[in-house]
This record gives structure tokens, C-alpha cells and sequence, in this order.
């Protein structure tokens, strides 16, 4: 990556709508080729009216940053001089730069990247996951968004909207051979696991031991805070179990380790916190539970700590879904047109993995040009 400057002052919200006057930095972090492949990929196949890449990303950020309409979008980018086009024209331009999107966030999340793409050698690692968008306004509705993301690269394999009352399944998503698919608690199901199995793959799930009871090799159930309690700290530790359903019973693995005992206390003060909230009781059984991370997986062959590993990379990038998940609250879903949707979110994936990068650039960065070493940090210190 090029070295370049960095105002500290930059005004964020012109920067992201494509007005102020530091769009350089953002043009640095992007991928090599990055406006070739706009018309690789057909975003920029027609060039009436958007002149290049340049425009068409910087007008499509003002949509996808700010959660403008397509017609306020139009409106902001005649005011700032980047061109005069229609919401119908912007719509269309959207739509087309789905492949586009994923092709830059493909790139910018190697760079990113901690799990490499070989976490699993011959496996494809899936990360499934669901969030309920409000659309703006007092007559807006409410939608929930299913996505299947590839774990190493973050881009966008499979989208569904749906009401929000319909409920969160692996059944709703296309599983090939060699998937490994990724999920937490709310997912965890027979059904789903079942799914996922019929079809060759495997799951790394959370554990939910209400709606996923196990079975021991005599049929008998699995009674987890026993085993739990004699775990150390640190130790990881995994037992066999049986899933049964109408179609027979699904071999599984139980991994767990213990949380220390300050992420317990405050495991613990969340579950208080929600059950207060909904006016329930808590059992001694379910705190008592919060002090263990359990994940259930299918996968017969792959050591308990790299199971519980695999589990943390995907808390390693959560902070990036939760930057995700929060910028899907801002902007117009196209919920009537599937490939629309897609495009939007492929789009929102983008603005979160430049954000991240941003980040990444920032922390290598210094205003005055050069790094001094830590031997020369801790010699001025005792000066």
C-alpha cells in the first residue's frame, strides 16, 4: 500500500458522500484495479451518464452510508457537482454493481483476513447468520434478512428477505458437499443441522440446549453441567452424542472450555439483565451454564481446540458484523426485487470492510511521516 497523508480533521460524513475534499484516502484502500473491474464486472458497462468508476462508487456511498432514498441520492449528487441522474437510472446502476461489491470486498478482506483460507483444507467455511431491517419513515416496514457469507473473504454467497416473524433456519439455505456452516444459538436446530447433513456438509453451531437435546450411545439423554464442572481453565474438551430426529439420529461432538471468571460474571449480568427486561426467572442451571462456551459440531476428525478456535475467529470479526448489522438499519431495502437486495447488501458488506481497512490504515499511519522504534520510544520516556 502506497504511503500517503492523512488529515486527522477529515469530516467523515462529506467523506463518505463523496464530497469532501480527502476522497484519496478512501481511493488508497481500495483494491488494484478496482475501476477495471467495475466494468469487468458490469457495473460501468454503460458509461452514459457516470463517467467512471470514481463517480458511480462515490454516488453509490451516498446511499449506502448515509441511507439515503435513491431519490435523495440523486438530489445530493446534483447539489455536490457529481452528476445529474434519476432514482430509476440509480436503481439500475445498483443492481449491476452487486458482482462488483463482492469482487472489492473479496479483495480488501485478504488483506483483513486472520482466518486465511485454509482453515479447513478442502473445506468451504460458511458463516450464516440473520438481521431484522426497519426501513426509514413512520409507515416503513420491518423485514429480516437471511445472509450466508463466505468466512474468508466476507463475500455475499446467498440473501433471502423475509417477514419478520418467520424465523431463523439453516433450512433456507443451499449447503453443497464440504460446506462447514457456521452459526450461533439462534440457529441451532435439529432441523437445520439435519439439513446441512443430508446435503454433505457439516456445522460448527453454538449450542442450544433447549432446542437441540442430546442422547448418549445407550439413548439416554446428555446431561452437560456435569461434564462441564470438571473442566479447568483453559482446558479444552469434547464428548460424542447423538441428535435424534424422524430420520434417524446424527453423530455429533460436544466442545467446550471454560470461561474465565470475569467473562463469566458478565455472561452471567447479560442473562440477568434480558431476563429482568421480560419479566422472567432465570434458573440456577442457565447462569451456571453462562460460564462455558459449547459448541456442537458434526465434524468427526478436527481437534476440540480448533473447533473452539474456528468458533473465535468468528468472534474476531464480529465487531464487523456488528458495524454490518447497524449499517443494514440505515437505507431502503429493495425487498421486491431479489437481485436489488442482494446488490444493496453486497454493497453494505463494502462500506463495513472499508471501514475496517480504514482502521487497519490508521493504526499504521503517522502524521509525521516516519515511526520511531520502541527502543526509541522507551529512551525518550527516561529522558
Amino acid at each position: 500500500m502506497d504511503e500517503f497523508e492523512f488529515d486527522g480533521d477529515v469530516n467523515w460524513e462529506a467523506h463518505f458522500a463523496g464530497f469532501g475534499e480527502d476522497w484519496d484516502v478512501i481511493e488508497r484502500v481500495l483494491p488494484d484495479g478496482w475501476q477495471d473491474a467495475a466494468r469487468r464486472t458490469g457495473a460501468l458497462r454503460r458509461t452514459r451518464g457516470f463517467k467512471d468508476a470514481e463517480t458511480l462508487l462515490r454516488v453509490l456511498l451516498i446511499h449506502l452510508v448515509d441511507g439515503c432514498s435513491l431519490r435523495e441520492t440523486a438530489v445530493r449528487a446534483d447539489a455536490g457537482g457529481l452528476i445529474k441522474v434519476s432514482d430509476v437510472a440509480l436503481l439500475g446502476r445498483l443492481r449491476g454493481s452487486g458482482e462488483w461489491f463482492r469482487w472489492m470486498v473479496e479483495q480488501m478482506s485478504a488483506r483483513l483476513s486472520t482466518t486465511g483460507h485454509d482453515v479447513l483444507p478442502g473445506k468451504r467455511v460458511r458463516l450464516v447468520d440473520a438481521s431484522v431491517v426497519c426501513e426509514p419513515g413512520a409507515t416503513g416496514s420491518t423485514w429480516r434478512v437471511h445472509y450466508m457469507l463466505d468466512l474468508s473473504t466476507l463475500a455475499c454467497e446467498q440473501l433471502l428477505v423475509t417477514l419478520p416473524e418467520e424465523g431463523e433456519t439453516l433450512t433456507r439455505f443451499t449447503v453443497q458437499a464440504n460446506d462447514v456452516v457456521m452459526a450461533d444459538r439462534g440457529l441451532a436446530h435439529r432441523r437445520g443441522i439435519r439439513h446441512v447433513v443430508n446435503h454433505q456438509g457439516d456445522v460448527i453451531v453454538r449450542m442450544n440446549m433447549v432446542s437441540v437435546p442430546l442422547e448418549d450411545d445407550r439413548a439416554h439423554a446428555v446431561e452437560l453441567l456435569p461434564k462441564l464442572r470438571k473442566l479447568k481453565m483453559g482446558q479444552a474438551q469434547d464428548w460424542p452424542a447423538w441428535i435424534r430426529d424422524g430420520q434417524g439420529t446424527i453423530a455429533v461432538r460436544v466442545c467446550a472450555i471454560k470461561k474465565s471468571a470475569e467473562q463469566t460474571r458478565k455472561s452471567q449480568a447479560k442473562l440477568r439483565e434480558a431476563a429482568s427486561k421480560k419479566s422472567r426467572n432465570l434458573q440456577p442451571d442457565t447462569l451456571e451454564a453462562a460460564g462455558y462456551i459449547v459448541v456442537l459440531t458434526t465434524l468427526q476428525n478436527v481437534p476440540a481446540s480448533q473447533i473452539l478456535e474456528m468458533y473465535r475467529h468468528r468472534w474476531q470479526i464480529e465487531l464487523a458484523f456488528k458495524r454490518l448489522k447497524s449499517l443494514l438499519h440505515l437505507g431502503h431495502l429493495k425487498k421486491t426485487d431479489p437481485v436489488g437486495a442482494k446488490a444493496w447488501l453486497q454493497g453494505k458488506l463494502f462500506v463495513a470492510t472499508l471501514i475496517e481497512t480504514l482502521i487497519a490504515v490508521g493504526e499504521r499511519f503517522s502524521p509525521w511521516g516516519y515511526f520511531q522504534s520502541k527502543e526509541q520510544r522507551q529512551t525518550q520516556s527516561l529522558a
